[in-house]
């Protein structure tokens, strides 16, 4: 085995890094001629003479955000009932906020600080610093119990907090009103929601009514990771945009995780006059909603659709897919920037290292070569793996097969963790547990598509961001049955029934279930880790390591390994409640015995606060998973230093990985083009195709 080991501060990315330097990626129209481009522009100053000819407010709109003066914000005084000290650029964070709400437009923002760096309780702090209610906070389901810990534990209680999710939610509206902090789901809104649209049958009649949320009128609303309506048109988008309020707040660390048209839903969830409306060219109609019942005439004037140009689009998105960084699309960027200077803060760790106080975090690479038997079961896999991709290469069918290549590239890197998990895999004969079509393990935050077939959420995330890539007209396709795949990412979870199989302690479908584990050999990457952990427990047992992995079988291939070498662990995946998952995070926190936490990437990069761990491992290399990954330890309240050590096989697809990652890391840093980590090109499959 071999090391690499680098220092680490932090990935810098304030907000100029939030754009890119060429072409938009994923939004780029695939066509590159200088009369496609020009005539695309004429469009648009066309489109927008028209509608100054009815709008002439219009006219001079990015000439007076420009002008308008933005005093600096003055940091806050420390909250009399907030427990926990403010730092000084979280204070100045919370006077940004009010600020924002007293002498802004917008009456809202966007506070994009990176993650692990207290955005939540900046916001405890705006809660305090009014008092007024009701307050609604909608954040994934898996943080829910965190904000009512942290509101709780920092404010004396001086705010009243209640949970609207799960079956246990019968308040009345009075009720809700009188609370300080609502907090629910994402999920749960957008059900909620989604049964107002429909409507109900009360005595043969179709009634149409607001869901209890959607009638109070909020003091503010606040969502958490809030690129979960980065989806204008999803219905968890709509269920936030049409909730009512004074004060609008988004906090996320990702404002954009793939385009730059995802920025439009912060601006639609805030409201912003003019670049979140519709205009019509052919009167003076503007509208927040694009509402068209009989899809031919605006409900409002009766002009069609065509009729009606949202101004976002037009000055800012059109221009960016267009032109790119050049002409009118440079100019569409800056536009976009002087929106964002009025309604987004962004900080990261670096520019706020003096205040942080942040140990040092040291990444290092542990490289180890497959024992003889892995290397026959690999190379065996590789071969015939390389000859299919080679195959669709000839073919000129990548782009039609990309599901197909992401289930390759997902069996090497099972393989590189334990050939078992490739030659025992789920879907065998015999055994009809479900299971995510695009990784073939047990489904984690289970999703369905429009073709009825189901996923890891996750999964699909990273199958639609990389082949988004590719820049093309083409659709992706279902692997299974090849319809074009459509999928909500933001619908509520599936509940799959889970049975137990012979080992009570893993679910009937994994694989320790469906092997026999008396004659069970383990595997280069799980002696590894064995082999890093006792070595940790030798020289202290009481320090605390995080194993990371994107498999769930290979979790439970190692929690099988681990509790076999006397190390207590407990572990955490996408299919647990809020509350197991909450009751998994106190007791490796708070239990000295309870060494090693084996957590799902699928799952684990929300809202997770665990600085009593002082390693991580990560056990199969991905895109940007990892940085969240080393962020759930690498925060505030983290005092010794924080080690990473990343696991990886030699002359496998992992060592492909870890070049092609370096290489987008350097693409990053000198085009501040942060998309590029999630993503491969047709130039990257080749990349890792090659042995």
């Amino acid at each position: 085995m071999t090391y690499t080991t680098n220092a680490v501060g932090s990935s810098s990315s304030s907000t100029s890094s939030l754009f890119y330097s060429g072409n938009e990626s994923n939004g780029r129209v695939n066509d590159d001629s200088d009369s496609d481009s020009d005539s695309a522009s004429e469009l648009t100053q066309c489109t927008k003479m028209k509608l100054l000819k009815y709008h002439p407010e219009l006219k001079d709109v990015w000439e007076e955000l420009e002008a308008t003066i933005t005093n600096e914000p003055e940091p806050i005084e420390q909250p009399a009932e907030l427990k926990l000290p403010l730092l000084p650029f979280q204070k100045l964070g919370v006077g940004w906020m009010r600020q924002q709400e007293e002498l802004n437009d917008f009456k809202g923002g966007v506070l994009a600080d990176e993650m692990g760096m207290g955005k939540t309780i900046q916001t405890i702090a705006l809660l305090l610093s009014d008092k007024q209610k009701p307050n609604l906070v909608v954040a994934p389901t898996v943080a829910i119990m965190q904000w009512k810990q942290e509101i709780e534990q920092h404010t004396s209680k001086a705010l009243k907090v209640v949970i609207f999710h799960g079956a246990k939610r019968n308040f009345t509206l009075k009720q809700l009103q009188a609370v300080d902090v609502v907090l629910t789901t994402y999920s749960l809104i957008e059900n909620e929601f989604r049964k107002q649209e429909v409507g109900r049958k009360v005595m043969g009649n179709l009634v149409k009514e607001k869901s209890i949320l959607h009638q109070i009128h909020w003091h503010r609303i606040i969502l958490d990771e809030a690129h979960n309506i980065k989806d204008r048109s999803s219905n968890t988008a709509r269920a936030c945009f049409n909730l009512d309020a004074n004060y609008r707040w988004s906090l996320t660390g990702t404002p954009l995780q793939n385009r730059v048209g995802e920025l439009y839903s912060f601006i639609r969830f805030m409201q912003a006059d003019p670049f979140a409306y519709y205009y019509c060219k052919s009167c003076d109609c503007k509208k927040i909603n694009w509402e068209f019942s009989d899809k031919r005439g605006c409900d409002s004037c009766g002009h069609t659709p065509m009729d009606h140009v949202c101004w976002w689009n037009n000055e800012v998105l059109k221009p960016i897919q267009n032109h790119g960084n050049i002409g009118p699309g440079r100019d569409a960027m800056g536009k976009l920037r002087k929106l964002l200077d009025k309604m987004m803060l962004r900080r990261t760790k670096i520019e706020c290292a003096d205040d942080l106080g942040l140990p040092p975090r040291v990444v290092e690479v542990r490289r180890d070569m497959f024992n003889e038997e892995e290397e026959d079961v690999y190379t065996s896999l590789y071969t015939d793996t390389a000859r299919q991709f080679t195959t669709y290469v000839e073919d000129g069918s990548v782009l039609n097969n990309y599901a197909n290549i992401f289930e390759l590239l997902t069996r090497m890197r099972l393989c590189a963790n334990h050939p078992d998990l490739v030659t025992k895999k789920l879907g065998m004969a015999g055994n009809k547990q479900l299971v995510c079509m695009l990784c073939s393990e047990p489904p984690e935050d289970a999703i369905r598509a429009a073709c009825r077939h189901v996923f890891c959420r996750e999964c699909c995330n990273q199958y639609l961001q990389s082949f988004d890539a590719m820049a093309t007209s083409q659709k992706p396709k279902c692997p299974t049955c090849f319809a074009n795949f459509s999928v909500d990412l933001s619908q509520p979870p599936l509940e799959l029934e889970e049975g137990t199989g012979t080992h009570t302690s893993f679910s009937k479908s994994s694989i320790v279930n469906r092997i026999n584990m008396d004659k069970w050999r383990s595997s280069t990457k799980i002696e590894a880790l064995t082999e890093e952990l006792y070595n940790l427990r030798s020289d202290d047992r009481t320090i605390k390591s995080i194993v990371f992995s994107q498999f769930v079988n290979f979790l439970d291939l190692i929690y099988w390994r681990l509790s076999r070498a006397g190390f207590e662990c407990i572990r955490l995946d996408g299919t647990m409640s809020p509350q197991q998952r909450d009751a998994a995070i106190q007791h490796f926190n708070t239990k000295p015995s309870c060494t090693v936490f084996l957590i799902s990437l699928k799952a684990g990069g929300v809202a997770l606060n665990l600085t009593e761990a002082s390693r991580v491992f990560i056990c199969d290399p991905w895109w940007n998973p990892v940085i969240q990954a080393m962020d759930c330890i690498h925060r505030l309240g983290r005092k010794p230093p924080v080690i990473v050590t990343r696991l990886v096989i030699e002359n496998s697809i992992e060592s492909r990985i870890v070049q092609l990652q370096e290489k987008k890391t350097a693409l990053v840093d000198s085009t501040r083009d942060t998309s590029a980590l999630e993503q491969l090109s047709v130039e990257d499959l080749r990349f890792l195709f090659v042995r």
